[in-house]
């Protein structure tokens, strides 16, 4: 039998990607239950590959116990595509078929800070025009405190 492919998805962060993982399911079945490959394995090995401008860097194996998990490439480029494709391996059975690529750009730090500048700005000019309400209202502008007389209004 041949493993795979899993179910592969990516977010971008600054400098990195998180890589979401859904192992591919199995066809067997016990007492009508569709098995996980859990079930069957108990444990399987993958590998994620990372193809960019540099070419391709396939990772260590690591192990995982779960139908669905999550991992972060740490450490790149900021601004730059990356696509990933992951395989999935059991230690009886070395047959897998890899994920088609899925490909992100990483997020620019320049975004971030330009999301950190606008909030701030935001702040600040709530700030300043409650402040300027704040003036209106005590200089008597608004909601004036004494009454005019009957004869001017």
């Amino acid at each position: 039998a041949i493993l795979g492919p899993p179910e592969v998805n990516i977010t971008s962060c600054p400098n990195c990607i998180n890589v979401t993982i859904k192992l591919p399911t199995s066809h067997l079945r016990d007492e009508g239950k569709l098995l996980s490959l859990i079930d069957i394995y108990g444990e399987l090995d993958y590998n994620i590959t990372l193809k960019s401008l540099d070419g391709e860097h396939k990772g260590p194996r690591q192990k995982t116990t779960e139908e669905v998990f999550s991992t972060v490439i740490e450490e790149l480029y900021p601004s730059r595509n990356y696509c990933v494709s992951v395989e999935v391996m059991a230690s009886l059975n070395r047959h897998s078929t890899p994920s088609p690529w899925k490909c992100v750009t990483t997020d620019s730090e320049a975004r971030q800070e330009y999301h950190e500048m606008a909030l701030a700005g935001a702040v600040c000019v709530s700030l300043i025009i409650a402040a300027v309400l704040k003036c209106v209202h005590a200089a008597g502008f608004i909601l004036p405190k004494i009454p005019f007389p009957q004869t001017l209004v």
